[in-house]
């Protein structure tokens, strides 16, 4: 049995002894109806409402439809101008209002008091089809649905509102299954699209119980799991897939430095070259840097088999300390010789005179990781003994500290694959023997590196 509306509204359209009419007013208990042949009735509501086959086919506008300010933002400018001018011409075939405005005229024509809403919409195709817009009346009733349901942000192409994921009309149950499996799949190691499959299976069967999800196809599958899946290397190397996770959701801030040692960074990682140890063993070493933020400069830099704490609060006391000149280094490397303020300094320190042109920075904040050198008591002591701020970046957010990261990649790509030994960042990058290239130690690297720092690093934006 259909249910019986309470109440009607100018502009309804409803189905009356066996044909379709159009609400054009209400008076009291009176209705005043409009069919298609444009031949008006009055009825009395309860007669209405009471009769046989009657029931409501559509709901005319109830108030005035206002867009949402901020519905078209954003969206490209052919776009909204198009959904502008469906709006216009949907609220003059609604309303009667001309040209859409609800402060204009009521043409005639569309004047829902006097045409029903069929007769509306021919007049609407008729008048697009002369202006030479090719539209179909299931199409102007399409929009014209989508209008009175969302507004003005129905007008506009779906595929422009709503970003597609690449899941198409795949089970939402299947493809959150999917989703679930690789965001676990972050810190695990890599394995088959065949074995995420029976990963996703079980996972449906505990959340939905057994057979109430079917499964897709293995092709299906795998598309949805590619879509799923898109710049995580799910299936890929589990080392990139880490690296990408700890990005950031948010937008990457960006801290100023007005001076110099204002904020630097202190960092340690594997240094990409075999060295011989003291003992004659052929192994890695440890580089440990510190960058100024203001200047961009590598203040001090460290080689140690392992950076120890002792190793991390000496760099602090070797950036506020001139670098010596070394036997065999260019005169072109002397302070005396460099554009660097050092004039002005020499009556202060007299040192500066045999020193290299390396800038001579005092730390006011250095941030650094969760390293152990680097929490230990005896970092924290040297800090506070120098007057230094000690920060701890967010665990595991190498985006806390971009400019160390940044830096010590120089080193490796600028200076450790000039050297005998380089051994490459990863096994996939290794050579077959590197360990025979292996001829430095671990002084004579270091001091390589002073040099390369002060001719090469510190001077390199102006080469």
């Amino acid at each position: 049995m259909v249910s019986r509306p309470q109440l009607l509204s100018v502009g309804d359209r409803v189905r009356f002894d066996g044909r379709e009419h159009t609400v054009a007013a209400l008076s009291g208990t009176s209705v005043r109806l409009v069919n298609d042949g444009q031949v008006a009735s009055v009825v009395l509501l309860p007669h209405l409402l009471a009769s046989d086959g009657f029931t409501v086919l559509s709901t005319g506008p109830t108030r005035p439809l206002l867009p949402a300010a901020d519905a078209l933002d954003g969206l490209p400018k052919a776009a909204v101008e198009r959904a502008e001018w469906w709006q216009r011409h949907l609220v003059e075939m609604l309303t009667g209002h001309q040209g859409g405005d609800p402060r204009g005229p009521v043409r005639a024509e569309y004047d829902p008091a006097m045409r029903s809403l069929r007769q509306r919409e021919l007049t609407k195709l008729t008048e697009l089809l002369a202006a030479g817009e090719e539209v179909a009346l299931s199409t102007l009733r399409r929009m014209r649905s989508r209008f009175e349901r969302e507004g003005v942000a129905g007008l506009v192409d779906g595929r422009l509102r709503k970003p597609s994921t690449g899941t198409g009309r795949a089970d939402p149950r299947v493809v959150a299954a999917i989703e679930k499996v690789v965001a676990g799949q972050t810190e695990r190691s890599t394995v088959s699209g065949q074995v995420l499959r029976r990963r996703v299976e079980r996972a449906i069967v505990a959340e939905h119980g057994d057979g109430t999800v079917p499964m897709p196809s293995r092709a299906t599958f795998y598309r949805l799991l590619e879509a799923v899946s898109t710049g995580r290397h799910t299936l890929g190397s589990a080392r990139t897939r880490r690296s990408l996770a700890k990005r950031p959701e948010r937008v990457f801030g960006q801290l100023t430095a007005a001076r110099p040692g204002e904020v630097m960074e202190i960092d340690s990682t594997p240094l990409d070259v075999l060295v011989v140890h003291d003992d004659g063993e052929v192994d890695t070493c440890e580089l440990t840097g510190l960058v100024d933020l203001a200047t961009r400069t590598l203040a001090a830099v460290v080689l140690r088999p392992s950076t120890k704490a002792v190793d991390a609060a000496l760099l602090l006391a070797r950036a506020m300390t001139p670098e010596p000149m070394r036997p065999g280094w260019a005169d072109a490397l002397r302070m005396s010789r460099s554009v660097l303020p050092h004039s002005s300094l020499l009556p202060l320190d007299e040192r500066l005179a045999k020193a290299a042109a390396v800038p001579v920075i005092v730390p006011e904040t250095v941030v650094s990781d969760h390293g152990k050198a680097f929490l230990s008591d005896t970092f924290r002591q040297a800090c506070r003994s120098l007057g230094i701020s000690f920060q701890l970046a967010h665990p595991d957010t190498p985006t806390d500290r971009p400019h160390i990261e940044r830096t010590l990649g120089s080193v490796a790509t600028m200076f450790a694959q000039y050297v005998a030994g380089h051994k490459g960042r990863c096994v996939e990058m290794r050579g077959k023997d590197p360990a025979a290239e292996a001829v430095w130690s671990i002084h004579a690297l270091q001091d390589m590196l002073q040099e390369w720092v002060a001719k090469i690093f510190t001077d390199r934006r102006s080469s």
